[in-house]
């Protein structure tokens, strides 16, 4: 694992964007897993930046995102589709057939975690952005006495849904359940980006990444990981430092 701990958000944005846009450089087809959340913006704006100065093109890239919300249309300014095409997709040239994530309104939400499934089967994917929840999810995989290896229905923790209840009107409004990777699917890519903010993580950072490996703490499975590399701003990273 390597923990790299970054002055300022600036130069966390840039390490992070630089390394998924080399990827992509690299291996023009690459396999990309995404997060949303707060954290990742200012990733996705360099990376939108550097593809307008044209240092890279993302026609040939396909993308999978951890999860969505149950019950939210697409179009809704809180789903993870339409943050997807608002802070990324829509600045780069992606094309969007090539852009996955579970479809948190579909008729049968048991069918439809299988089918994302049988798709990350056929595309393993190369890198894998993370962020982490402050009781230690990642993707919405929350803590319990066992974590599902596979994509699933998840009942979101009310700390989580209280988390998130700031892109919200109210708390009542955040949807109770998602569709999330589980942490087997996560654990299968080639790499994996953690990024972290926050003097408010800086304890389930510890936890997460030097503590025990337990599914109390779902990220700390990341320890079992060859090859992770965690992003973290100086609040985040005060314990480790």
């Amino acid at each position: 694992m390597e923990i790299i701990i970054f002055d300022t958000a600036q130069q966390l944005d840039e390490y992070g964007a630089n390394y998924f846009v080399n990827t992509v450089k690299q291996k023009p087809n690459a396999v990309l897993g995404l997060a949303t959340g707060s954290t990742p913006i200012g990733i996705y704006e360099k990376i939108a930046e550097k593809y307008k100065q044209g240092e890279v093109s993302f026609s040939g890239v396909t993308t999978y995102n951890l999860d969505e919300y149950a019950g939210l249309s697409p179009l809704n300014d809180q789903s993870y589709s339409y943050y997807m095409n608002h802070h990324l997709f829509s600045h780069i040239d992606i094309d969007l057939k090539n852009t996955n994530l579970p479809d948190g309104n579909a008729s049968d939400l048991q069918a439809e975690c299988k089918r994302y499934d049988a798709m990350l089967q056929t595309q393993p994917i190369d890198v894998q952005l993370l962020g982490l929840g402050h009781n230690g999810h990642i993707g919405f995989n929350e803590p319990d006495e066992s974590l599902n290896g596979g994509t699933h229905l998840v009942e979101l923790k009310r700390e989580t849904r209280e988390a998130n209840a700031r892109f919200f009107s109210s708390l009542d409004e955040v949807p109770t359940h998602a569709l999330t990777m589980g942490v087997g699917s996560i654990l299968k890519a080639n790499t994996i980006v953690l990024a972290v903010r926050g003097a408010d993580k800086a304890d389930i950072v510890k936890q997460a990444l030097t503590g025990p490996i337990t599914t109390k703490v779902p990220a700390s499975l990341l320890q079992t990981h060859p090859r992770v590399i965690v992003l973290l701003d100086r609040e985040a990273g005060r314990w480790l430092a």
